[in-house]
């Protein structure tokens, strides 16, 4: 097992991208980009928190967790717009996204 592996928020990010994933393959066409943005967020958070895990320098590592941490944000903002355009329910999907941030922004003092 790989450390970061261990980490709650990589479970959660992991875990919130998957249900992603399913939901995303689900949309119409015509909204393959914002489809694709949508996977591209929701992956980019637990790739940069085991990337960073991976790292051996506290600088490199809270880079790799900043990288996450705006993923997260960005990721909240796909999903409010796919919410105005009635393609997910936001409501289902911000304590994840809250979460992960608070996880993040506490993962990333702690290499202070």
């Amino acid at each position: 097992m790989f450390n970061f592996e261990k980490l709650d928020v990589y479970q959660l990010s992991k875990e919130l991208s998957i249900e992603l994933i399913k939901e995303a393959n689900k949309f119409p066409f015509q909204y393959s980009r914002i489809r694709d943005q949508l996977l591209g967020a929701a992956i980019s958070i637990p790739l940069n928190i085991a990337e960073g895990a991976g790292r051996l320098s506290k600088k490199d590592k809270t880079n790799f967790y900043r990288t996450a941490r705006s993923s997260d944000y960005e990721l909240y903002s796909i999903i409010d717009i796919c919410d105005s355009l009635k393609l997910l329910n936001k409501v289902i999907y911000y304590d994840k996204i809250e979460r992960i941030a608070k996880m993040l922004t506490c993962l990333i003092q702690s290499q202070k």
